[in-house]
């Protein structure tokens, strides 16, 4: 017998909005980036309700779990057909299930025993671009493939097919319990941009979205500039993509920033923040004037000779710009070589204020929980880390890894740090639920204790001594989390450390993780990747949503330079992680 106690398995979506407070257009405050490809509407100003909470934990009805494979990579996954050129793909062999035993003994006859606890999906680094913007900086191409792929025009549709294949879910795949809901563990947008913002809210809680800014309707980027740096889709122009077999697609780019429809996620969701989604550029302190004009205007800088373009990537790589004083002098003294675009205010950054209070607007609940995470005090406190209720033994903890002070590299200051001990001792003095907690960044990920500028006094802290921490406290059993684009799983000691590939870079997967009790002094956390819903083979005349989402797979796939071992190995991939009940 299977029972799980979730947060929301028995709740109707009636019920669900009444417990998060979300029912009237009054609750909560409300912030409208504009939907689609409409322009901006001003600000609401919405007298506050009470403050958002997250629905109490229910008990589902105690049937046996029903494992299967089926829309799982269990069942099969996208892979390659011949061994050159581009290659196109189609279905292959399912990756099999791992047991892993470093932190625990896996005893006979525990799926007999199990009780499942827990049973979520997690998305991470979807990466919902507007190629458009001017404040990218593809040029730096040649030093970095992460730049500019050939794939990212086709973002949303690709997110939307995600948000399709988790919907149709029938739950766990290990223990068949309900899924509860999906946590986006960061860089949810690609550049910070308001208009990427509305763009990830409109997809999760569904809604129309037209992919295109500048122009209403005529694409202008990289990918029609002419230039051989790029693939040029809807050109004859022999440019370095074709010349690797990339094909000739006539209509693309119309295809790309046409309005597509996102139905949504019908399970809950909450939000971790991501570099990506704090900073311009994912790497450049926040609140400088000139990005916002530069993001907004009317040029758009496309090539840069060899040598600036390395110069700026060492720059970025090693942090050694991160206010952008640097790329700003260099933005200007290009400015007569930049592309003249349609000026889009849109396109700005957007503070940490108008991120929360985007949460917190109630046309974007969905399926709740209202803010998805956040509160009106996170709002009035200035704050991005939070603790929810996962059922009535699991206990979530969402963390804020991003360092305002800029650079792609993560910490957390001195506040965070004490908060989550507290948090932590707290739950050991209390009801001892299991913890699960999720970030952005990876441990390995976390080295940069350059001061926020908000808080100079503050001490940064690394990924190891968040590592120290976690593992001084028995009830913490795993860390989640995405950013390094790849799927890498890691024992410490008490805990395990999931990290999952991203939704932008092949092979482009979210996580499904289910912690059961197996009441013999063990528990397990199962894994099971999964793909989007789009087919494995692509059809270049179908430029539909279903067909860019397919293409948009694998374009990835061959994307030139792209990181050829994201996927992991068998052991980072669909596995049982077992350690000790403590």
């Amino acid at each position: 017998m299977s029972r799980i106690r979730s947060t929301t398995a028995a709740l109707d979506r009636r019920t669900f909005l009444a417990a998060t407070g979300a029912v009237g257009a009054a609750t909560g405050l409300g912030l409208t980036l504009g939907i689609g490809g409409d322009r901006p509407a001003a600000a609401a100003t919405v007298t506050p309700g009470p403050a958002p909470v997250s629905p109490g934990p229910v008990q589902a009805p105690a049937v046996p779990g029903v494992p299967y494979e089926r829309g799982t990579t269990l069942a099969g996954v996208a892979t390659p057909r011949g061994t050159s050129g581009y290659r196109r793909l189609a279905d292959g062999p399912a990756w099999d299930r791992v047991v892993r035993a470093e932190l625990g003994t896996a005893h006979r006859g525990r799926d007999q025993r199990r009780t499942a606890l827990a049973s979520f999906v997690q998305f991470t680094d979807l990466h919902l671009v507007d190629v458009q913007s001017p404040l990218r900086y593809e040029y730096l191409r040649a030093e970095t493939a992460s730049a500019w792929r050939p794939q990212e025009a086709l973002s949303v549709a690709g997110v939307i097919s995600l948000i399709e294949r988790v919907n149709a879910l029938p739950g766990g795949p290990a223990t068949g319990a309900p899924l509860s809901f999906v946590m986006t563990t960061g860089d949810n947008t690609d550049n910070n941009s308001r208009l990427e913002l509305d763009w990830f809210l409109t997809a999760m809680s569904g809604g129309r979205i037209t992919p295109n800014s500048g122009a209403p309707h005529r694409y202008e980027g990289v990918q029609d500039s002419g230039l051989t740096l790029y693939w040029q889709p809807d050109s004859a122009l022999r440019d370095a993509d074709k010349k690797l077999g990339f094909p000739q697609l006539d209509g693309f780019l119309d295809a790309a920033i046409r309005t597509v429809n996102s139905p949504g996620l019908r399970l809950p969701w909450y939000s971790t923040v991501g570099n990506h989604d704090s900073l311009p550029g994912g790497c450049y302190a926040p609140g400088d004037p000139y990005f916002t004009d530069y993001a907004t205007g009317g040029r758009k800088l496309e090539t840069l000779p060899a040598a600036e373009a390395a110069k700026v990537w060492k720059a970025v790589k090693k942090g050694l710009d991160p206010k952008g004083e640097d790329f700003k002098r260099l933005l200007k003294a290009h400015a007569k070589q930049a592309r003249t675009i349609t000026p889009d205010e849109r396109r700005a950054p957007f503070t940490r204020a108008e991120y929360l209070k985007a949460h917190l607007d109630p046309a974007r609940t969905g399926p709740g929980p209202h803010g998805h995470g956040y509160t009106a005090d996170h709002l009035a406190e200035d704050r991005l880390y939070y603790t929810f209720k996962i059922s009535d033994d699991v206990l979530g903890i969402s963390l804020d890894t991003t360092d305002p002070g800029g650079h792609y590299t993560g910490s957390i200051g001195d506040g965070q740090l004490n908060w989550l001990k507290r948090v932590l001792k707290e739950n050991e003095k209390g009801e001892q639920a299991h913890v699960l907690v999720f970030s952005h960044h990876t441990s390995k990920s976390m080295n940069n204790t350059r001061p926020d500028p908000a808080r100079p006094d503050e001490r940064r802290h690394g990924g190891a001594e968040l590592v120290e921490l976690l593992s001084a406290h028995p009830g913490v059993v795993g860390w989640i989390n995405g950013h390094s684009h790849k799927n890498d799983i890691t024992p410490h000691g008490t805990f395990w450390e999931v990290s999952t590939a991203s939704h932008i870079d092949f092979p482009q997967l979210a996580r499904v993780i289910e912690l059961v009790d197996n009441h013999d002094g063990t528990l397990s956390l199962f894994t099971t990747l999964v793909e989007s819903a789009a087919p494995h083979r692509t059809d270049f005349t179908d430029l539909s949503q279903t067909g860019l989402a397919a293409l948009y797979r694998e374009l990835s796939f061959n994307a030139p330079e792209a990181r050829s071992d994201l996927s992991g190995t068998a052991q980072d991939r669909n596995v049982e992680l077992l350690l000790k009940r403590r």
